[in-house]
């Protein structure tokens, strides 16, 4: 996802659907895995001194920072909305003059 946002913006095309779609996704498998790790460690996750800990509180404000989740499913929903209106209502054909 992450490689698809930067060739969109490349290519000078709007990326923000993908960009949006790429931090949810890296920031709720973070998420995910910090918590995992904890739940293995027991009480031990929650020690300051454990990495687990420290990787999870990170991998949370990834959720937080610059956005929430909640704001990027709104991104990619109004996205994936303007598509489909776009797709369901194509443009009329130009008359050409001569």
């Amino acid at each position: 996802l992450t490689w698809r946002a930067a060739a969109l913006k490349d290519a000078g095309v709007d990326y923000s659907k993908e960009a949006a779609m790429a931090k949810l996704c890296a920031s709720e498998a973070a998420t995910f895995c910090g918590h995992q790790a904890i739940q293995v460690l027991g009480g031990m996750g929650f020690v300051s001194d454990m990495p687990a800990e420290r990787h999870y509180r990170d991998a949370r404000i990834t959720e937080i920072y610059e956005g929430t989740s909640e704001i990027q499913h709104v991104v990619i929903a109004n996205k994936l909305l303007r598509e489909d209106i776009a797709y369901a209502n194509p443009a009329p054909p130009t008359k050409h003059t001569h």
